[in-house]
């Protein structure tokens, strides 16, 4: 569970990059969630922008990835879906290391 703190710098981190996937009309499906959990291993933080299109709201579809992926909604900001999930590889732990 994060903290406040935590939740901030966060943020400010992902306010630097892009979103790198995009939830359509088509929502979240089984490929979808699995290369999610691919980036998430191999990033720690990652952006996904829900389009205006999508069936799902961003909130829901946060949480649900988060809990299929097991990681954290950091933020929703509009469209726009932030999630953390410290990886299980040494090597890619940068952002964990810094919390």
């Amino acid at each position: 569970m994060l903290n406040s703190k935590q939740r901030a710098a966060l943020k400010s981190i992902a306010s630097q990059t892009d979103a790198i996937f995009q939830i359509g009309k088509g929502g979240v499906g089984d490929a979808m969630v699995k290369s999610i959990s691919d980036a998430l291993e191999a990033r720690e933080l990652i952006k996904i922008s829900v389009l205006e299109n999508s069936a799902e709201t961003a909130r829901g579809a946060g949480e649900e990835i988060a809990k299929l992926t097991g990681s954290e909604v950091v933020a929703v900001i509009g469209r726009k879906i932030i999630l953390y999930k410290v990886s299980s590889k040494p090597e890619n732990r940068k952002i964990s290391a810094t919390l």
